[in-house]
């Protein structure tokens, strides 16, 4: 058994059928619509022309004027609106585009090109030696090479001084063998 029961339906609604005369109805207009358009293509005019020809009182001037503006739909057909904030899209042809002219960069877009070059001017600046971070750096630097220096030559003093005890130690050592 589906969901629902026995009613069938969403939520407890009945079924809607469609009459047999609507069918028709719809039916004979789909046919209409389809030989307009035959009539159409065979002719070159556009399938609009030929319904408006069709239709009884229906005046030239009036539909001259609208088929030149878009179509509008439902409601909007009814109502004139005057919005400022709205603007229509303008197609350009090919000859109007302008290949040379600057493409105009979002605000996001400038402050990221913006941010890459502060950054690459600090490299450069840090490598030089410029930027006080670079200074500290060096100075740490610096300290720590001094103090690389100098435990080389205590190291190389102790070995010295080792050395020295050690060939001492020799000498006495031959000398008390013998």
């Amino acid at each position: 058994m589906p969901r629902g029961g026995r009613k069938g339906g969403h939520k407890g609604r009945m079924r809607t059928y469609t009459s047999p005369d609507e069918i028709d109805a719809q039916m004979k207009e789909e046919k209409e619509r389809k030989k307009l358009e035959a009539e159409a293509e065979a002719s070159g005019v556009t399938p609009t022309d030929i319904a408006e020809e069709k239709l009884p009182g229906s005046g030239s001037d009036d539909s001259d004027d609208e088929n030149s503006s878009r179509r509008r739909a439902g409601v909007e057909g009814l109502i004139e609106i005057e919005n400022p904030n709205r603007v229509a899209q303008k197609n350009k042809k090919v000859t109007q585009i302008e290949v040379d002219e600057p493409k105009q960069l979002s605000r996001r877009e400038r402050e990221e090109i913006e941010k890459q070059k502060a950054k690459e001017r600090y490299m450069k600046m840090h490598l030089a030696g410029k930027t006080d971070q670079a200074k500290a750096d060096l100075a740490r630097l610096a300290i720590i090479r001094k103090q690389r220096e100098d435990a080389a030559k205590k190291k190389e003093e102790e070995k010295k001084a080792k050395d020295a005890a050690a060939s001492a130690s020799k000498g006495m050592n031959s000398l008390s063998m013998k």
